[in-house]
């Protein structure tokens, strides 16, 4: 019985908790700045509530920001899905049969990892290109 539930919490438990905290942080986050406007309107009329607004509203990433931010994604997940790999590969050339955990499971999120990381970097030389907005 015990077997079953680790992996019950680890796979569902866990992300649908992490997905719960991120959801209510945002609101809570959101009624936060709304309150603050209200606050605002309340105790002065003549406060330029657009300003204020704006002052309050999540920053914006540039399209800079962005294009560095997919650099670095594509990077992280390129390195990662390297590492893996070699790891798989120099398991299985120690001597560990294909077949087994400590080759396959590495290779299998290497190649996934990796195939991420080059999409995030096709993604970064295309949209590099554009023209910016």
């Amino acid at each position: 019985m015990t077997s079953i539930l680790v992996p019950i919490a680890v796979c569902v438990v866990l992300p649908v908790a992490i997905t719960l905290i991120v959801f209510w942080a945002s609101i809570n986050s959101n009624n936060k700045r709304a309150d603050v406007l209200i606050k605002a309107i309340e105790a002065n009329n003549s406060i330029d509530t657009d300003k204020l607004a704006a002052a309050l509203a999540k920053p914006k990433r540039t399209a800079r920001e962005l294009l560095n931010l997919r650099l670095l994604r594509a990077c992280i997940f390129s390195l990662i899905g390297v590492v893996l790999m070699v790891v798989g590969i120099i398991s299985w050339a120690g001597g560990v049969d294909f077949a087994d955990d400590n080759v396959t499971v590495p290779m299998m999120l290497g190649g996934v990892s990796l195939a991420v990381g080059v999409s995030y970097l096709i993604v970064y030389f295309v949209s590099r290109r554009q023209p910016e907005d």
